[in-house]
């Protein structure tokens, strides 16, 4: 077997090997402050979305659990009235004074 002369380059397993094709990131030294901001803000903006929706949506949810059976009493206040004055054949029957 004839003894085949190694590369002059060879990677060692410290070392990440990318296809030439394959873009790499940009080191955090080359990035401007600016642009990090923007990341992270980027970032920042999807997570508070998404709490925001929630949040709202639990403040809803408790509000109308605590509003309903108040308009219930109401209507049922109302339609006891109308249906009062309406066997007692009052014309306005159908109105609230």
């Amino acid at each position: 077997m004839a003894s085949r002369k190694p590369p002059r380059f060879v990677p060692t397993l410290t070392e990440v090997v990318r296809p030439a094709t394959e873009p790499r990131p940009a080191p955090v030294g080359e990035l401007s402050q600016e642009r990090i901001v923007e990341k992270v803000m980027q970032r920042v903006d999807l997570i508070l979305e998404r709490r925001l929706r929630e949040a709202i949506a639990a403040a809803v949810l408790e509000q109308t659990r605590t509003i309903a059976p108040l308009l219930r009493e109401e209507i049922e206040a109302v339609v006891r009235e109308s249906v009062a004055r309406a066997l007692a054949g009052e014309p306005d029957a159908g109105r609230r004074s």
